[in-house]
This record gives structure tokens, sequence and C-alpha cells, in this order.
């Protein structure tokens, strides 16, 4: 036990590539959404609010989300462009945090993410006011069905505030749950565009 214990299950290394390594594992081994992910925003004056999002793509560049520009999410990046993700893989016992400033995707890379949806995910997004009052579950469905049958036979439009946006890591933290609360954690840290990293005390 003792070696066991005392042996490092996250090395250092490239980050990119131990998350992508964790990231294929959680995708088989998670009963639900592996590509699930927690997003902390803030205000211009730092109140908090976070929320899940979908992982859609990752790199070094950044770890990428799509959304509605003008959501509550939508607005406090805007106000306030830094933000937290966090995975939690249950089924692995692994944690991964990554802290960064944000930036949005161009409007081809949004494009092609949109039209790689389905239809009826298309609609939604156009349909939908994100965050704003809702009258009734009714309206909505109404205007999900407008947009459905001003979209018949051609391409779905992507709205202009649907969009994306890559959260650039300068801070990555991988935990591994260990026994007796012996949890591993490693903390990389972008220096002068090199990744330094060092264990932490769970």
């Amino acid at each position: 036990m003792e070696t066991e214990q005392a042996s490092e299950l996250v090395p250092h290394g490239d980050p990119f590539a131990i998350f992508e390594q964790w990231f294929a594992q959680a995708r088989e081994s998670e009963p639900n959404d592996g590509n699930a992910m927690a997003l902390a925003t803030a205000t211009r004056d730092g109140l908090p609010s976070v929320r899940m999002v979908l992982l859609k793509d990752f790199g070094p560049d950044g770890f990428v989300f799509y959304t509605n520009r003008n959501s509550r999410k939508g607005q406090q990046i805007s106000e306030n462009p830094n933000a937290a993700l966090l995975f939690h893989w249950k089924s692995l016992r692994r944690q991964v945090r990554i802290e960064g400033p944000l930036s949005q995707v161009d409007d081809a890379t949004a494009d092609a993410y949109f039209a790689s949806r389905s239809r009826d995910a298309q609609y939604g997004a156009v349909a939908s006011d994100q965050s704003s009052p809702l009258e009734s579950r009714a309206e909505f469905i109404d205007r999900f069905e407008q947009a459905r049958a001003r979209s018949e036979g051609r391409d779905v439009v992507r709205p202009p505030h649907w969009t994306g946006f890559g959260v650039r890591p300068v801070s990555i933290e991988f935990w591994h749950d260990r026994s007796y609360r012996l949890h591993e954690r490693r903390l990389f840290t972008l220096r002068d565009g090199e990744w330094t990293s060092s264990l932490l005390y769970p």
C-alpha cells in the first residue's frame, strides 16, 4: 500500500496530452455526457454564477463551448472575459480544473459547428431567447415550430448571437482520488509560454 500511495498517477508533462487521455477515458466510462463541464463566469463586479455546458473542442488555443451571446453567461463573458471550468468524472474518480481568459471563436468556426448540429437543435437555437423571461412553454414550442417552417427545404442560418467561446488556459489542475483521502493533485501553470507543474497537498 505504501508503494502504491507514493507512486504518481499524474506525472509532469504536456497537460493537453494528459487531458486528452483522461477525456478519452471519460467518454468511454461516463454513463452520460462525458464532455459535460461546469462553467463559472462573473459579472463586471465579480459576482459569480455557474452552470453545466458541453465541451466541443479543445487544445492550446482553448476549451470551446457554444452558447447564446445574449444569455446571462454571454453577458457576463462580455463584461468579464475570464472563466473557470471543472470536469468531474465520477466513474474515474477524477477532476480537472481549468482557468483562463475567454475569447470568441471566428464566424467560420461557429458556422461550421452550427451546421454539424441536428436540425432540431438548430431550430432550438433560432427559437430561444436564452435566459430571457418566458410566458409559457407553449410559446417556446410555437417559436420552435415557426423556425422549422421558415427553414423547410433550405439550410438553417446560424443566428449571429449564437457563437462559441474558448477558455485559453493559464492553469490546469488534475485531481485523482486516492484511498484514505490521500488524493493526488498536480497543478500546471503557464509562465512565459512554458508549462511548469507541481504537486499540491489535497
